[in-house]
């Protein structure tokens, strides 16, 4: 890659990395403008579409970026999960670290699902489609789930595992704006602890799934 392309790239992340910013500071990203995204990394609103053709262009692919990031997340956190000892703990453990450590993606897909931008709405409905595929792989290899007969049961449990992890994402954001100092520290032990009881049930019930209705 020539340093032309470089820069070039440099610049198409800057631009990808502060639409983020913007979208997760309290606003929704259909109400952020071209020009302020350009204005945040210095640039020319004109500059902007040596990049991108418009925003709704920019949002999509900065719906696959934040989905890529989740799915690597995603993926150790299966790996853990139906476990149903220890490392179940210390995988939510890891969890939540990520979370801390990187909150703005949770953030804006959490916001964005349901938010105003009807192109990212539907390109994060695909990802977190695929996102249930892929966990929905790592399932399988596990024994407990080896009495799922119909591929489409392994679905639905990633689908309310996938669901679970942003319902325990937005949880563990919103514990840090409503508390502090030890009724933080307190808060965030007692949604761990709900975490991980929830994942013993779900787990402990399909250990028994038939694929069947009841009668």
């Amino acid at each position: 890659m020539s340093i032309r392309d470089e820069r070039k790239q440099q610049s198409r992340q800057a631009l990808l990395d502060a639409a983020l910013k913007l979208s997760t500071s309290g606003r929704s990203f259909s109400s952020i403008s071209l020009r302020e995204v350009a204005r945040e990394v210095g640039l020319v609103p004109t500059a902007f579409y040596r990049h991108f053709q418009d925003m709704d262009e920019l949002g999509q692919e900065l719906v696959d970026q934040v989905a890529l990031y989740l799915k690597n997340v995603l993926h150790q956190l299966g790996q853990g999960l139906a476990q149903m000892d220890a490392k179940t703990e210390s995988s939510m453990q890891l969890f939540f670290e990520a979370i801390d450590q990187n909150p703005t993606p949770w953030i804006f897909m959490i916001a964005e699902r349901w938010g105003g931008s009807d192109s990212v709405r539907r390109a994060i409905a695909r990802e977190i489609d695929f996102l249930v595929v892929d966990l929905a792989d790592d399932l399988e290899k596990f024994e407990i789930v080896q009495n799922f007969n119909n591929a489409n049961d392994l679905k639905v449990l990633s689908n309310i595992l996938i669901n679970l992890c942003f319902t325990w994402a937005m949880s563990w954001i919103s514990l840090g704006r409503q508390y502090s100092g030890m009724e933080l520290e307190l808060q965030k032990l007692v949604l761990k602890k709900q975490s991980v009881t929830q994942v013993h049930l779900i787990f402990k019930g399909i250990s028994n799934w038939s694929g069947q209705s009841p009668a």
